[in-house]
């Protein structure tokens, strides 16, 4: 049985990956969230209904006392985490100029260092195995750039620059370390776009649609299965087109 942490597991993109993942046989699924406590409790339930094993955890990643304390409650009771999935972030649309200081740091807090959190937090286990998977959760905004939302993609291209350096790092050790760049998906982020808006997003994807949670969901499946033996270091672009 494999332990696999899902880190902001109560809605969007991190829901669709819990629920795809509690249908594999051998894996016990950690649902991590701070705020979607509803939805998390509502997953769990629903999982150990369908006889896989599911637990809920609160933690705020950007939060290090608090990570260190879920990782804690983990090894505990279940050794450690095989798996390591990091999808909690978050999003903000504005101007370079109209964005504080204190913004700026908040969404660097939880979408950069809650990876470093994480992450530095799973390794002394993954490390004493010689095995283990991480997945980032970035965004083509990463690699791209996106106007009006520089911080958010400031803090996507940390994430591209860390997958792939601790690749390299982590290699000799047995783990693997990729990252997933979706493209725009339908999730709440997107529940602020007028239809105008989304219509015109959907005719600059050449597969004229945004992407389902759960097609997200599948390629991260792949990237964290052991059919996947030989790709690190990968920014994966799941973006219907829109940036090739």
């Amino acid at each position: 049985m494999k332990n696999v942490l899902i880190t902001g597991a109560g809605r969007g993109i991190g829901l669709a990956i819990a629920k795809r993942l509690a249908q594999e046989e051998n894996y016990r699924i950690f649902i991590n969230y701070n705020n979607s406590k509803e939805s998390a409790l509502k997953l769990q339930e629903e999982t150990r209904q369908n006889g896989h094993d599911a637990i809920a955890i609160k933690a705020d990643v950007s939060d290090l006392e608090q990570v260190k304390n879920m990782f804690s409650s983990i090894e505990k009771n279940f050794k450690g985490i095989d798996i390591l999935i990091n999808n909690a972030g978050i999003s903000r649309t504005s101007l370079f100029q109209d964005i504080t200081y204190n913004e700026w740091q908040n969404i660097f807090n939880i979408n950069v260092n809650g990876v470093f959190n994480t992450i530095h937090c799973a390794l002394p286990y993954m490390l004493s195995n010689h095995c283990g998977r991480i997945l980032n959760v970035s965004s083509i905004w990463g690699s791209n750039g996106a106007s009006c939302e520089s911080s958010y993609a400031a803090t996507k291209g940390a994430i591209d620059s860390l997958t792939r350096s601790l690749a390299l790092e982590l290699a000799p050790s047995g783990i693997l370390i990729n990252a997933i760049a979706p493209g725009t998906v339908n999730t709440d982020m997107m529940k602020t776009y007028s239809e105008e808006d989304l219509k015109y997003v959907c005719d600059e994807i050449p597969l004229c649609r945004i992407a389902e949670p759960e097609e997200i969901a599948e390629t991260v499946a792949f990237l964290v299965s052991e059919k996947n033996s030989y790709m690190t270091g990968q920014i994966v672009g799941v973006n219907g087109g829109f940036c090739v």
